[in-house]
């Protein structure tokens, strides 16, 4: 079953040097790229409705990462953290069918996605008008980490990785589960996490999510990824494949983006009740183990709750002191996913940001 998109947006695939990608587009081909990559266990379907609401000026590209939506599934090298998604988005974004003069391209990121715009902002800081980050990662990565710099709580960043994955869940999306009678399927994680209950979608527009969700590969190679046991508190350490090791500290640092020339204005969108993305997030064993739902957790002075905002405010702010501006816009009851819950007010944040540029 494939995503179902609005009218007006178009489904392009293309071959690159990497692998084939595929594109939702809307606006002329003639109009300014914005460019919007999706997050962890979604597609860019999540990003239908705003491209179908983006002004005539702009021309919006959203990119399914390799091994979601209708992409090539080819195994996450997670020794290079976000960099075999930052690379395959380079390589989308110089490729002739994408239809790009090669000019500076607009980022748009969502929660992983915002990690990927800045890696690629890293890699490629020429090729970078703008970023705006919806909801997004910290630069430290996902679990393991002790303060607002990034310190690791064990030598061998257990508490991160493949192993942090919610079993039941990865379990449901590899059966293909669109039910709600757990807690884990797919549709009550939309509903209890992207979203800040009691919000819901248009039944068709859940359905559409819930698919791209379910798009997710199960493997090895890609979500959640490979593990190692480890004699730390909680036993589980980062494996070397698959895109929640690529979000593990072990290998994903993007404190770097603080110091790239030339530097592109960055507009910082959350969602103030944000549950997945948080100093106190519902995906972090530190904070889950505060809270009891994981045993033997040795305590916040050993394994606290990881600081997430705090780090990245903490990057911004470097990237500030270097000669860089950033925005931060913190949307009032609103989760994880703030184009889906307020579209009309983070279009507008974008339309006036990007005219800015």
């Amino acid at each position: 079953m494939t995503a179902s998109s609005p009218a007006g947006i178009r489904s392009l695939d293309v071959a690159t040097r990497r692998l084939r990608t595929h594109v939702l587009s809307s606006g002329p081909d003639s109009g300014t790229p914005v460019v919007f990559v999706h997050g962890n266990v979604s597609s860019a379907r999540f990003f239908a409705r705003i491209l179908a609401d983006l002004p005539s000026r702009w021309r919006g590209l959203a990119v399914d990462l390799r091994g979601f939506g209708e992409s090539q599934t080819l195994p996450v090298d997670a020794t290079r953290g976000l960099r075999d998604f930052s690379d395959d988005l380079h390589a989308l974004l110089e490729a002739p069918a994408a239809g790009l003069t090669g000019s500076p391209v607009h980022l748009v990121g969502w929660s992983m996605g915002g990690g990927v715009a800045l890696q690629y902002a890293m890699d490629h800081p020429g090729w970078v008008a703008s970023i705006a980050l919806l909801a997004p990662m910290s630069p430290f990565g996902f679990g393991g980490t002790l303060d607002a710099s990034g310190r690791p709580c064990w030598p061998d960043f257990a508490g991160s990785g493949g192993g942090t994955a919610g079993p039941e869940l990865v379990q449901r999306i590899k059966q293909g589960d669109r039910s709600e009678s757990s807690t884990f399927s797919p549709r009550s994680v939309l509903n209890a996490l992207y979203l800040k209950p009691p919000r819901r979608m248009p039944a068709d527009e859940e359905e559409s999510l819930v698919t791209a969700m379910l798009s997710t590969t199960v493997s090895d190679g890609n979500y959640p990824g490979t593990q190692q046991p480890s004699q730390h508190w909680p036993f589980a350490a980062p494996g070397s494949l698959g895109v929640n090791n690529a979000i593990s500290p072990k290998y994903c640092n993007l404190e770097g983006f603080a110091a790239i020339d030339p530097q592109p204005d960055v507009l910082w969108i959350r969602g103030a009740e944000d549950k997945i993305v948080a100093d106190c997030s519902l995906a972090d064993p530190g904070y889950l183990g505060h809270l009891g739902v994981i045993e033997g957790w040795p305590g916040a002075d050993i394994f606290p709750p990881q600081p997430m905002i705090a780090q990245l405010r903490a990057v911004l702010d470097q990237y500030a002191r270097a000669g860089g501006r950033f925005e931060e816009v913190v949307i009032a009851d609103c989760g994880h996913s703030p184009h889906l819950e307020y579209p009309l007010e983070v279009a507008g944040l974008l339309t006036q940001f990007l005219g800015r540029q």
